[in-house]
């Protein structure tokens, strides 16, 4: 299995930090949410799985055979509109731009304690099952690459 750099991540969070200025900018015709809300659930979503990974008790890691798993991380795609974001993950109403900017001094803090995981710490996905620290490293790119495409659309 290709071990995975949490380097990798950084110009992805780069990227989606470089919109905050067109934050409040939509596209209907791509998606009902406008940019913050794109980038305010990658920035969710991005830290509570670095905590959940973190934090995970590493006797407990146990993997099983995932075909979603396999398929979508094989191909690093995951098809639009088809999965709502748990409630955990939605962001507020209102988004506010120092909400966003205290979220990515997070995620920058948690892609350092990722690298600094033992390989078998975990988090639990709804849909890909029990994900180890370099399974979780490959769900963070695909998922932050495809709220970055959707941006990148919107500003079309």
């Amino acid at each position: 299995m290709l071990k995975r750099n949490t380097q990798t991540l950084i110009p992805l969070i780069t990227e989606l930090e470089s919109y905050i200025a067109v934050k409040d900018k939509r596209n209907n015709s791509v998606s009902t949410s406008d940019i913050a809300w794109q980038i305010d659930h990658s920035l969710k979503v991005f830290n509570l799985v670095s905590e959940t990974l973190v934090n995970s008790d590493l006797e407990l890691y146990s993997t099983k055979f995932n075909k979603w798993r396999l398929l979508l991380f094989t191909i690093g795609y995951f098809p639009r509109g088809k999965v709502k974001a748990p409630k955990f993950a939605r962001p507020p109403e209102v988004i506010l731009t120092e909400d966003l900017v205290s979220q990515f001094q997070l995620v920058y803090q948690n892609i350092d304690n990722i690298k600094s995981a033992n390989n078998n710490a975990h988090f639990k996905h709804f849909i890909f099952g029990v994900l180890n620290k370099n399974r979780t490293i490959r769900f963070l790119q695909i998922h932050t690459k495809h709220h970055l495409k959707i941006i990148r659309d919107i500003l079309k």
